[in-house]
């Protein structure tokens, strides 16, 4: 096994480079799979905290699966809380003051429906479709950071696109 450039990421440095490389990437992977109402970007800060109380613990060559595993599993905790916060709470929806009720109704039933056909997007083509689409992300990026080849990424993409398509066409 070759050996590491960088053997201490407890180096203010260093790890202020694996902040600067992983962030980014990781908090639009969760806010992909779990949405924004759970704070995926205070999850990101929190993997990043774990990292540096375990940074002498953890490898070089493993940073980047435990700052993905540990933040996906705070979302996965989050998730388990907030079932328990909706059942007795409701999300109020926000006021328009600019815009004519029309307009809100439209954009309401649009919103409604891109995320009902969103949500039943299979998760690989949904989490492919939104890395490529949001985040700019070439099809080459998509298929590295989801382990998988870039045609596979590619028919994902395309697939959830078609679904979107097709499904969104009804309204105009």
């Amino acid at each position: 096994m070759p050996k590491s450039l960088h053997h201490d990421i407890c180096d203010k440095f260093r790890f202020s480079k694996l902040y600067d490389t992983y962030a980014q990437s990781l908090g639009n992977i969760l806010l992909y799979k779990y949405g924004d109402l759970l704070n995926p970007t205070d999850k990101v800060q929190e993997a990043f905290i774990k990292l540096w109380e375990n940074c002498s613990k953890v490898t070089p060559e493993s940073v980047k699966s435990y700052l993905y595993t540990t933040a996906n599993n705070m979302m996965l905790n989050e998730v388990k809380h907030q079932k328990v916060v909706f059942k007795y709470q409701q999300v109020k929806p926000q006021d328009y003051d600019n815009e004519s009720p029309e307009f809100i109704l439209r954009k309401k039933e649009f919103l409604e429906r891109f995320e009902r056909v969103l949500s039943q997007l299979e998760e690989e083509e949904r989490v492919a479709f939104l890395l490529n689409k949001v985040d700019g992300k070439t099809h080459k990026e998509v298929a590295e950071i989801l382990g998988i080849t870039k045609k596979v990424a590619e028919h994902r993409i395309y697939g959830a696109f078609k679904k979107l398509k097709n499904q969104l066409e009804e309204l105009n």
